[in-house]
């Protein structure tokens, strides 16, 4: 099932998520409808808190980007789940990127992020994983990971950008944007 995603201004996108119980009632329905929205928005990554429930869960592919132009900095693609996930290093070299993001359509920026991470989580199955990553997999796990810390991409761009932005974030959070999935706007 296609669930809309909350638009910018929604206090769940800033708040930081709770970690879900292996006891949580129809999980695996929950991330199979966490794919078919995050598809439906032609997404390589998807959140929780974007669809309104403060967990600390989400799910990315990268597999889908291995026949785009980002090819090479993709390495081999990733489709998985992360529950209750922890960064627990971060290291290299700081790299630039456009970024964009579900919750906050048609605004990219450049973002910095370090290379590379060491990530803990559990899978679907709750069975847990220590795992490195890097390049365009390691950002869109980095990405992903903000928002279960209640943090936006937004927030990792400079100070005059964020400026330049600041009525266009504004409209977003009014509903004045045009998608062609399902967004759920902040209440007024």
């Amino acid at each position: 099932m296609i669930l809309p995603i909350v638009a910018y201004g929604t206090q769940v996108l800033r708040r930081k998520a709770d970690d879900i119980a292996r006891e949580y009632p129809e999980l695996r329905a929950l991330v199979a409808n966490m794919w078919d929205t995050m598809y439906n928005a032609n997404g390589v990554g998807l959140a929780a808190p974007q669809i309104g429930l403060s967990f600390r869960l989400f799910v990315v592919d990268s597999v889908q980007l291995e026949d785009d132009e980002d090819r090479e900095m993709t390495q081999s693609g990733i489709k998985k789940v992360f529950i209750n996930a922890e960064i627990l290093h971060q290291d290299g070299t700081p790299w630039m990127y456009e970024e964009g993001c579900l919750s906050i359509p048609d605004i990219r920026a450049e973002v910095s992020r370090p290379d590379l991470i060491r990530i803990r989580y559990l899978d679907e199955d709750f069975v847990e994983h220590t795992e490195e990553y890097d390049g365009l997999n390691g950002r869109i796990i980095q990405h992903e990971y903000d928002h279960i810390e209640g943090k936006l991409f937004t927030d990792r761009i400079g100070a005059l950008k964020k400026r330049l932005l600041k009525n266009r974030l504004e409209d977003i959070s009014k509903g004045k944007v045009d998608v062609r999935y399902k967004m759920k706007f902040p209440l007024r």
